[in-house]
C-alpha cells in the first residue's frame, strides 16, 4: 500500500481524497485543451496511485496494488526530469504538469492539488 504503516493512506494522502480528487478530474478530461491535457495527466497519475491496474505513467512501472511511498517518489522524480525537459505549450509538456501535480500532492510534497 501506499503507507506500510497506514493503508487507508495513499503516500500522505487519505484514500478517499485522493478518489474524490479523481472524481473531480475525469469531469474535464474530454477537453484538448492545456488544462485538459493537464486533467488527464493527473487522473492517470490517480488512477495509478489508487492501485487501479494502471501502470506508472511515466516509467510504465507496474504495482500489485497501491504503490509504495518510494515507488511513488520515484515515478515524481520522472515526471519532474521529463516536464523540466519538455517544451512549454506542448500537450507532452502538459499531461507531465499534470502528472508530477498530481503525484507530488499525493506525497505531501506541496498543498496544491491539480
Amino acid at each position: 500500500m501506499g503507507s506500510e504503516s497506514d493503508p487507508s493512506l495513499l503516500g500522505t494522502r487519505p484514500r478517499t481524497e485522493v478518489l474524490r480528487a479523481s472524481a473531480a478530474l475525469a469531469q474535464v478530461t474530454h477537453d484538448l485543451s492545456p488544462t485538459g491535457r493537464t486533467a488527464l495527466g493527473a487522473l492517470a497519475a490517480y488512477r495509478w496511485a489508487l492501485g487501479d491496474g494502471a501502470v506508472a505513467p511515466i516509467t510504465g512501472f507496474r504495482t500489485e496494488g497501491c504503490p509504495t511511498m518510494p515507488a511513488l517518489t520515484a515515478e515524481v522524480d520522472a515526471a519532474a526530469v521529463q516536464w523540466e525537459s519538455t517544451r512549454k505549450g506542448t500537450a507532452a509538456h502538459d499531461y507531465l504538469r499534470g502528472v508530477h501535480t498530481a503525484l507530488a500532492w499525493i506525497c505531501g510534497y506541496t498543498e496544491r492539488r491539480p
